[in-house]
């Protein structure tokens, strides 16, 4: 089963790559859902991550310190630095990749969705993701604190898809469609607007 996300990645990196093909400069400059990037700049982080390798990651993140905020900007820089033409190309080489940083598979699978949204829902861009893959994201957020803190931000709460036969924790209900209760577990506010439910408000909170 774990082996299977990446047939989802590669159809999402090219879905992406696709819809991104023909935006304009003002467009690729746009602020995204991840904090403080653009649009751009989110490809940019994608396509580091599909190019990394444990080892190379390993020697970055020393080289920046053990800080992950730098590791992640030196890498969005690097590959960014060519202009948004350029990026998108090196994304479309690197779609059949399998390789990744350290870490669980699901948190690859999970980056794939999450920062596609990040780019398409402030570009105005829908896309019907595969609910399989969202839900699966969802139950590795709430079960996972590494960088993200999806755990500690849904704990105590029960997240119930209305899209899909899927629910996660127990507590007050936050309901709404899975993409969605996705983007709320890895902190994007913008997403808290389409759940409901008496736990909203403490999602909100945190």
């Amino acid at each position: 089963m774990a082996d299977s996300i990446w047939p989802t990645i590669h159809a999402e990196r090219r879905a992406l790559a696709d819809d991104l093909a023909n935006l304009s400069a003002e467009q690729w400059n746009t602020p995204s859902l991840c904090a403080d990037w653009t649009v751009h700049q989110v490809l940019a982080h994608q396509l580091s991550a599909a190019k990394m390798t444990p080892p190379k990651f390993f020697a970055k993140f020393a080289s920046a310190g053990f800080n992950f905020n730098k590791y992640a900007a030196r890498e969005v820089a690097a590959e960014s630095a060519g202009g948004p033409a350029a990026t998108l190309a090196a994304f479309r080489t690197a779609e059949s990749r399998t390789n990744a940083p350290p870490g669980p598979k699901d948190t690859w699978l999970g980056e794939a969705l999450v920062h596609s949204e990040d780019i398409r829902r402030p570009l105005g861009i829908k896309r019907e993701y595969p609910l399989g893959a969202v839900t699966r994201a969802i139950e590795f957020y709430s079960r996972s604190n590494t960088i993200i803190g999806g755990r500690s931000r849904v704990a105590g709460l029960t997240m119930k898809a209305t899209d899909a036969d899927f629910s996660v924790g127990s507590g007050p209900l936050v309901e709404g469609p899975a993409v969605s209760l996705m983007l709320a577990a890895t902190g994007r506010k913008a997403a808290l607007d389409d759940l409901t439910g008496p736990g909203v408000a403490t999602l909100r909170s945190r």
